[in-house]
């Protein structure tokens, strides 16, 4: 049965495909980010907090793009001048903790990388960035809604609109072998302003122009 995901953060390390240009079995699709966004994201938090010399990273470590969002975040760190440290986000609690823990020190800011289990837990770590008042910036739109603070991530409408693409060439007859993975091709940027005021933040008008939504 050909299978055409529309948002896979890692799928050679996931074992769905053998390679990005060459998939090789029933499976294709569209990769949730390329890892280099994982950078952008420290880069984004420096802009509207430049404070911050502290960023605890929230990530799934049991999958490979956790571990590879960290290790892409932890090498751009000292070009900005920030010390990283990681929270597992396995459970509730584990959260709670290490980020009381984090949070008794200053100029602290926070970045929640893509997964899953982050979206479960995805109202308590906005509820606990905003008690700690931990600036932060997350990977995908819901998180801003709930009341996080600022996300850049792709366009999920847009993915699954080229993955219908793919379906439709794959019922015309391709093989999903043959159609290579590919990465987004727009992102999204959404910033929640009444949550930067209840920080204290002032948005550079730099990051506000370049914004795709402003929660007011």
């Amino acid at each position: 049965m050909p299978i055409v995901f529309a948002a896979v953060a890692d799928p050679v390390g996931a074992g769905f495909v053998n390679s990005l240009a060459q998939p090789g079995g029933n499976a294709t699709g569209f990769m949730a980010f390329e890892y280099s966004i994982s950078g952008k994201w420290l880069e984004l938090l420096k802009q509207i907090a430049p404070s911050v010399t502290r960023v605890a990273v929230l990530r799934d470590s049991s999958i490979t793009s956790g571990i590879g969002q960290f290790g892409v975040i932890q090498a751009m760190a000292p070009l900005l001048m920030v010390e990283v440290s990681h929270v597992n986000v396995h459970d509730a609690t584990e959260i709670e903790r290490s980020l009381m823990s984090f949070a008794r020190f200053s100029n602290g800011g926070a970045i929640v990388t893509a997964g899953g289990l982050p979206y479960i837990h995805l109202n308590l770590i906005v509820k606990l960035a905003a008690q700690h008042r931990l600036p932060a910036v997350y990977f995908e739109r819901a998180f801003v809604a709930a009341g996080g603070l600022i996300s850049y991530g792709p366009d999920l409408v847009d993915q699954f609109r080229r993955a219908a693409g793919y379906v439709d060439r794959i019922l015309r007859g391709e093989k999903p072998a043959d159609l290579p993975v590919q990465a987004p091709t727009k992102y999204d940027l959404i910033i929640n302003l009444k949550t930067a005021m209840a920080l204290g933040l002032e948005i550079p008008y730099s990051v506000l122009a370049r914004a795709d939504e402003v929660i007011e």
